[in-house]
């Protein structure tokens, strides 16, 4: 099936399914609809990072650190972070993702509910050629170091930045109160 072709969930501001439509009506309309965004590690904690294929219809040729993608139509977050999880790191068996927060992403053209969750994947990986043109598995000094120097998708940078605050707010609740 083409890509454009699959149909999703078009929803409203509280993230209340209010139609469908297929995919590249709601990307060439600006129809809010649902994604997911997966942070995977390797056994070492290290990131996948990657350079998608210039043949992706949103941010072709921009780097991520993130895997992830779209919601079907009927599809559950969960169940979406899975499948794109395993299809894009090409790894049998993964773990389904765990899930973090959701927030909603508006940059005046693009509009979606994105779910971010977090998984950790066996080596090797065998990213899906279709979706991924170069990938390697960065600390978290190095991908904080080339934030500067590579043109990052943005949704996936706000995500980046948002999940760096969740975690602090999540490892200052877990210290407690100072004594």
């Amino acid at each position: 099936m083409n890509p454009a072709d699959e149909i999703l969930d078009i929803v409203d501001e509280n993230d209340d399914v209010v139609g469908q439509a297929p995919r590249g009506e709601a990307t060439a309309r600006g129809l809010r609809h649902r994604c997911v965004f997966i942070e995977a590690r390797d056994p070492e904690g290290r990131i996948f990072v990657h350079r998608r294929t210039s043949a992706k219809a949103v941010f072709p040729s921009y780097y991520d650190m993130f895997v992830g993608g779209v919601v079907g139509a009927g599809e559950t977050y969960g169940d979406a972070a899975l499948r794109e999880a395993g299809e894009e790191l090409g790894v049998p068996g993964l773990p389904r993702p765990e899930p973090l927060f959701k927030f909603l992403y508006e940059d005046g053209e693009h509009r979606w509910w994105s779910y971010v969750h977090q998984v950790r994947c066996a080596l090797p990986v065998r990213p899906q050629v279709e979706e991924v043109a170069w990938h390697a598995f960065l600390s978290d000094g190095e991908l904080e170091h080339r934030l500067g120097d590579r043109l990052w998708v943005p949704d996936g940078l706000e995500a980046y930045h948002r999940l760096r605050a969740f975690r602090a707010g999540r490892a200052g609740r877990a210290a407690g109160p100072a004594a």
